[in-house]
């Protein structure tokens, strides 16, 4: 290696001799033009948005895969010479660690050239992908084909990627929102170099895969998610069909104090699927910063903004204290019966704004919101990352009944703990059937290390404080992954660990992913 090779780091408990021989097995199977070694080549993957330097989670080098032999392969020599990989997809990760490992010195295995579209049938509504594939991508294949099938995905979503976001169990904005659950067939390399497929996939020459998700006996698809037991190399999942109307709307709600009323008004047209997308509850900062807004164009001083300013923002942006996205489908009588249904409930609030297309127009942020509920991708919520400034984001994500009094008490929680850190409340929630994902980013500019670490310790406190009240979040950042494992007990981590001993005995797949390392003590 030469002597711009990332500085000579090694992964944990490797020795130079064994890694170098790796390398040398790396590039004979791959070319040496998939095996990175140089600093330079290493930039991209070491560059995180957390509250700690770029250093801890270096890697140690990185390699590119274009077929499932060639990840088989790659498993091989990692168990001949126990060298840990980080597997990434897109590498998209933001707010959860980007496409940094989770621990440093760790090989990144990067999916990014396996970006086969390998079928979508238009009849059925299923498509099949490899890990590579983004939702833009998808999407134009869709629009080029002109099939009648919509999208669902996360924001900003353009460059992000269905494989990965579903095996992070992340969530979307239509009514096929829950993205694990319309999941339909994996196929995973094992840590031994098996390729095991879920569901109908083991049975040849079937072809219902991508229908029918349990198959025969124990469905493990969801044991894979979230975990270091496999790498995800195929997935199937189901496109919901494009319906002849879709309606946006948008409710404009003035005081912070409606939280509770909200979320109460939504429930119950959520259950019986009268709104059958996941509505999203947004604050004043994060829809501003959406809409283009950033804080020194109102205030230069440090810490969190005063409600003065926030209500000036309001005015300037014409947003609410709260701002609630729905959509409605169907045909056109349809959408009549349920906007009806809607307007009524809302009206018997006696509060608040209803916007449609209509009143609202290609206004930001109701024109990207709208995009995302009709399946149409983009990245305007980049925007966020420009309230402060300086590259800093942290997503905390605790879930809750979706009850207005739980609502209540989360937001009330989080902003007192992030004002108290000098740090502003931008957050959402979002209203799945029953559950509440409540979705904050912790905003802070990371060039500036007194409020790395005022931010550091405001997530360090929204993780204890939360868990104290009984709440827990559904996806962390990789920095804080171990200590959120601690939250669901150690009877779950004993058996997770004894998974990972009976499947990755070498534990060079992601060790320290969701806190299952074989070298973790607990």
């Amino acid at each position: 290696m030469s002597d711009k090779s990332a500085k000579g780091l090694l992964p944990q408990g490797v020795d130079r001799a064994n890694f170098d021989q790796a390398i040398a097995k790396f590039r004979n199977l791959l070319g040496a033009e998939n095996v990175l070694v140089e600093e330079q080549q290493l930039v991209p993957y070491q560059k995180v948005m957390m509250s700690t330097e770029d250093a801890n989670h270096a890697p140690s080098a990185a390699v590119t895969a274009t077929t499932v032999e060639q990840v088989q392969g790659v498993v091989k020599i990692c168990n001949e010479h126990k060298i840990p990989i980080w597997t990434i997809s897109t590498g998209r990760n933001f707010g959860y660690g980007s496409a940094a490992p989770v621990q440093r010195g760790q090989v990144i295995l990067d999916l990014k050239k396996m970006n086969k579209i390998l079928e979508v049938d238009p009849d059925l509504g299923t498509a099949l992908v490899e890990p590579g594939v983004t939702y833009q991508q998808l999407y134009d294949y869709l629009q080029e084909h002109n099939y009648p099938l919509m999208l669902s995905f996360s924001a900003p979503s353009a460059i992000a990627g269905p494989l990965g976001n579903t095996m992070d169990r992340g969530v979307g904005y239509t009514p096929y929102g829950e993205h694990f659950m319309m999941q339909c067939g994996m196929e995973v390399v094992l840590a031994n170099g098996d390729v095991y497929r879920t569901g109908m996939g083991g049975v040849e020459g079937n072809n219902a895969w991508q229908v029918f998700k349990w198959g025969y006996g124990p469905t493990l698809d969801g044991m894979f998610t979230q975990a270091n037991y496999g790498i995800c190399t195929k997935m199937g999942f189901w496109l919901m069909p494009k319906p002849p109307v879709m309606m946006p709307l948008e409710f404009q709600f003035p005081k912070e104090t409606d939280i509770a009323d909200i979320v109460e008004f939504i429930r119950p047209l959520r259950i019986a699927q009268i709104i059958p997308n996941s509505v999203v509850i947004a604050g004043t900062v994060w829809e501003a910063a959406a809409a283009g807004a950033r804080r020194s164009d109102y205030i230069k001083e440090p810490g969190h903004t005063p409600e003065s300013v926030l209500e000036q923002v309001r005015k300037d942006k014409n947003l609410g204290a709260w701002n609630v996205y729905a959509c409605l489908y169907g045909t056109q009588e349809q959408v009549d019966v349920n906007f009806k249904i809607v307007d009524g409930a809302f009206k018997a609030l006696g509060r608040g704004r209803l916007l449609t297309q209509k009143e609202a127009g290609n206004t930001q942020p109701f024109k990207y919101r709208s995009e995302m509920m009709m399946g149409i991708p983009n990245l305007q919520e980049f925007g966020l990352y420009n309230w402060r400034g300086g590259g800093g984001s942290m997503w905390f994500a605790p879930v809750s009944q979706a009850r207005g009094s739980e609502c209540d008490k989360q937001y009330a929680l989080a902003k007192s703990i992030l004002n108290k850190h000098g740090l502003d409340y931008a957050g959402e929630f979002i209203v799945g059937w029953r559950d509440m994902h409540h979705v904050i980013d912790v905003l802070y500019d990371r060039t500036n290390e007194e409020e790395t670490r005022r931010a550091d310790a405001c997530f360090n406190e929204l993780l204890d404080e939360f868990e104290k009240r009984g709440y827990a979040v559904y996806r962390v950042n990789t920095r804080f992954q171990d200590r959120v494992a601690q939250s669901y007990g150690t009877v779950k981590r004993k058996l997770e660990h004894t998974l990972k001993r009976a499947l990755d005995p070498n534990n060079i797949l992601a060790p320290g992913k969701s806190g299952i390392d074989l070298n973790n003590k607990f």
